[in-house]
């Protein structure tokens, strides 16, 4: 264990783990929490027993891979064969024994053959936007041809460290109280412009070459999405008066998108981005008794952590008073196409996405799961009408502009009911404010509120997995959950490690709306009672961990895991990716399979199609203590004097080839 750290180090300052950064928390409902819901939950658990259980399996697996695991599973064993990497936190990542961990793309690489070279002291909007960004986070891939070696790699871009990206820009000074800060800069025109182009995602096709990735500068799909990409808005919210601005009388173009976090690829092959924290970037004070002014609340807009607005009108609420509801949307992309519009589907509702994942479910219809990524709000799926073809591309293409956005209650017995966000139905009438489904997509917290849905300890990543029928759910933490206003699907009051939700969709039934539900794992250091973490006995002192954040299910129907929020400070150990079993005797073991730099948070990740490649996105690396662009707590991945610390894609692979995590 990191000497840094003591184990009862975990039960000190909870309430500040990530408070600086994160949300307050705006639900003002009277819905009932996750923590209250779990209580209730667990003193009846000797009667549900194993009633959870789900035996769909999708017919796309091999069966050879299906009977490996299965073999291990019921001997009790681990589905998962590596070599543990130890906790700690250091300046640079580590792997598992006999894997290479290959930096693929960092922020400034060239995306383009005729992009400039990275020139961090002389950075122009200009560049970034033929570079790649900063903040890499969703990592996606599309095949483009049948050997799995050569395809499309897509990454979104959250966000910007404006202090660790500009040289001679921040400084450490003094607080009111005397205390050592990190002093920003001015934001003038051209670092306001410079973090609008770091922003959005790319499209960089890349190939397998002796057993390594390699991009592909001359790709011809290359593509850099930015704040300053045409979006068109479609769906139900499309044209809307409360989208209408000064520059778009129409409703229903936008440009650009921001603070993507996680996203999925859907079935066709398009790739679809999930804005999360866009209350953040809008700045000013609406005009007195705006009819927005409640809705705005609800989401913490305008927050004011960018200045854009002093520099672009949109993002000054008291010039356009309707731009923040233009973003909170999922954005699908045709990553086939560089010249294609993405369009923001507001079908799929308009909340702090987290993932965007799908699955096709039994009956050709395409089911998407996300989380609404502040404490006490909600769950989400979107069902599609119409139905999946996947002999005609083109058919599917508008899939995500009709069909139904549910929300989710967890219950106290273990079932969970999908609620309809359908105008006219239950409370989302003109009565309480909803004169469409226009509405009800625009303001789709206050539907949840009005329809009774679960207030969650921060949901993130929701991740189907098509094998089993089952759903899993990252709640990353909540310490502003009081002792009392616990629940069964949160069921700790000051939750500041989190937990892992596991959903059994009906007979495999992605479109249910009747579903169950069991906590897989309660995170934090099993060897202080008081933090209540749940792993399995067989979890090393390496294995377990804080924080969930995103997940992946790989090409064997294995979870795995990584964390946002791990430190020498909270847990004595940096973000990384763990192996998760949820089968058999060993279900809740974690191991620890990568550990990121100092400062890190680990996103992704994303596993190529034959499960041999795992792609990760090492974010903000260097972002701890008082950290500048001249004072980082790590120069990662360069380790020169001269580069400042990238946040970078990192392509994993096994020395000599084979499975990711098979023995």
């Amino acid at each position: 264990m990191n000497e840094m750290f003591k184990p009862e180090d975990a039960l000190i300052n909870l309430t500040e783990i990530r408070e600086a950064e994160e949300d307050v928390g705006r639900n003002p409902s009277d819905n009932p929490t996750m923590g209250d819901i779990i209580n209730r939950r667990f003193s009846r658990r000797s009667f549900l027993g194993g009633s959870l259980a789900v035996t769909a399996i999708a017919s796309t697996v091999s069966p050879l891979a299906l009977m490996i695991v299965d073999e291990a599973r019921a001997e009790g064993m681990s589905a998962f064969s590596f070599t543990e990497v130890e906790a700690g936190v250091d300046e640079t990542h580590h792997v598992a024994e006999g894997y290479d961990a290959d930096v693929l793309m960092r922020w400034g690489d060239k995306v383009f053959a005729d992009s400039p070279e990275f020139d961090p002291m002389n950075q122009t909007p200009e560049s970034q936007a033929r570079q790649f960004g900063y903040n890499n986070d969703y990592v996606g891939f599309v095949p483009l041809d049948d050997t799995g070696d050569h395809g499309l790699l897509v990454v979104n871009h959250e966000y910007t460290n404006a202090e660790l990206m500009f040289p001679n820009w921040a400084t450490i000074g003094k607080d009111g109280d005397g205390k050592d800060k990190v002093m920003m800069g001015e934001f003038t025109r051209d670092i306001v412009d410079i973090e609008m182009a770091a922003h959005g995602g790319t499209v960089i096709e890349i190939r397998k070459e002796n057993g390594k990735w390699t991009p592909v500068l001359d790709g011809k799909m290359n593509r850099r999405i930015h704040v300053g990409t045409e979006m068109e808005l479609t769906g139900p919210a499309a044209g809307h008066d409360r989208l209408k601005t000064n520059a778009d009388p129409s409703g229903t173009k936008v440009f650009g998108t921001l603070n993507n976090c996680a996203g999925g690829v859907t079935p066709w092959g398009t790739w679809v981005m999930a804005e999360e924290n866009f209350h953040g970037y809008f700045m000013g004070d609406l005009p007195e008794g705006h009819p927005e002014a409640a809705n705005y609340k609800r989401y913490g807009a305008p927050a004011g952590w960018y200045n854009w607005g002093a520099h672009h009108d949109r993002f000054d609420v008291s010039k356009e008073p309707n731009e923040p509801n233009r973003f909170g949307w999922v954005v699908e992309v045709d990553p086939m196409d560089p010249n294609s519009v993405p369009k923001k589907r507001t079908a799929l509702g308009r909340v702090k996405h987290e993932g965007a994942e799908s699955v096709v479910n039994k009956d050709g219809r395409v089911v998407l799961y996300c989380g609404d990524d502040e404490r006490f709000d909600y769950v989400y799926k979107f069902v599609t009408a119409g139905t999946y073809n996947p002999d005609d591309r083109a058919a599917n293409m508008d899939l995500l502009d009709d069909g139904t956005l549910y929300v989710a209650r967890f219950n106290d017995d273990g079932t969970l009911d999908w609620l309809p966000l359908v105008h006219g139905e239950g409370p989302l009438t003109a009565g309480n404010g909803f004169s469409s489904q226009a509405d009800v997509v625009i303001e789709a917290r206050r539907a949840g509120d009005l329809l009774g849905a679960t207030k969650m300890d921060r949901p993130e990543d929701v991740q189907p997995n098509a094998m089993t029928g089952k759903v899993y759910c990252m709640l990353t933490n909540n310490t502003r959950r009081k002792e009392g206003d616990e629940n069964a699907a949160n069921p700790r009051a000051k939750n500041a490690f989190g937990h892992i939700i596991e959903i059994s969709e009906t007979d495999g039934d992605f479109a249910s709306t009747k579903s169950t539900w069991e906590i897989l794992l309660k995170c934090g250091d099993p060897s202080v009672a008081e933090v209540g973490a749940s792993f399995s006995s067989a979890t090393t002192t390496n294995g377990w961990f804080g924080m969930p954040d995103n997940c992946a299910i790989d090409a064997d129907g294995r979870l795995w895991v990584s964390t946002d929020g791990n430190s020498a400070k909270k847990t004595g150990r940096a973000d990384g990716l763990w192996a998760v079993d949820t089968e058999g005797e060993a279900r809740a073991t974690s191991k620890l399979f990568f550990r990121v730099p100092v400062g890190a948070e680990m996103c992704g990740p994303l596993f190529d199609p034959k499960g041999e490649t795992v792609f990760l996105a090492v974010q903000h690396p260097g972002d701890e203590g008082l950290a500048t662009y001249e004072q980082p707590a790590t120069r990662w991945p360069d380790f020169r004097d001269d580069m400042p610390v990238r946040p970078a894609v990192v392509a994993v692979t096994r020395q000599g080839g084979g499975k990711i995590g098979m023995a």
